[in-house]
């Protein structure tokens, strides 16, 4: 799922390099683009979840302490992002995608680093703690591709956004943590 969340991303970027060079539109947001960009967070939420189901993790409420832990960074990074991203926002309701998108990307990603913190945290003691680097590099794959997101979505919305800037590299970097945490999974033979 994971996999499958990087090329919806390719997906986006292609779209989003396709008006940069040929239509020379140079933030298109919303666009096509953006079903790669969105589409990828629920499968990244997906394959979050799964790595939970791997890791042998089993969802009850006689330990609540690692569970609320898992939500509280998340909803803290949530509520940070909405702080220096939305404050002061704007909405122009004549663009309700716009408007959906800026509050839907970091809600849907502060799912997926939610999923994928409860995972490390409740598999720490099974499997004697196989998963934990694996997930925690996952996590950090997350939490950079959540940064990548939150600078496009920050400077998209003061009109400072360029193409080849600082902002696609943060992408370019969360693409190979991403790609090395996968590879870290299940690594060739």
């Amino acid at each position: 799922m994971f996999s499958i969340g990087l090329l919806f991303q390719e997906f986006g970027q292609l779209v989003y390099a396709y008006y940069a060079i040929v239509k020379e539109v140079e933030v298109p947001y919303p666009s096509i683009g953006d079903i790669g960009f969105f589409g990828s967070a629920l499968f990244y939420i997906y394959g979050a979840a799964l790595l939970a189901q791997a890791a042998g993790v089993k969802l009850s409420l006689k330990k609540l302490g690692p569970k609320l832990l898992a939500l509280a960074l998340p909803l803290i990074l949530l509520a940070t992002s909405y702080f220096l991203f939305l404050r002061g926002y704007e909405f122009d309701w004549s663009k309700p995608l716009t408007i959906l998108l800026d509050f839907g990307y970091p809600f849907a990603q502060a799912i997926y680093i939610a999923i994928a913190l409860l995972a490390l945290l409740l598999s720490r003691k099974l499997l004697g703690g196989l998963m934990r680097n694996k997930i925690l590099l996952i996590i950090l794959a997350l939490c950079a591709q959540y940064a990548a997101d939150f600078n496009f979505l920050f400077q998209a919305n003061r009109d400072t956004w360029t193409t080849a800037a600082y902002g696609d590299f943060l992408y370019a970097f969360s693409y190979t943590l991403m790609t090395l945490a996968l590879l870290n999974i299940n690594p060739p033979r």
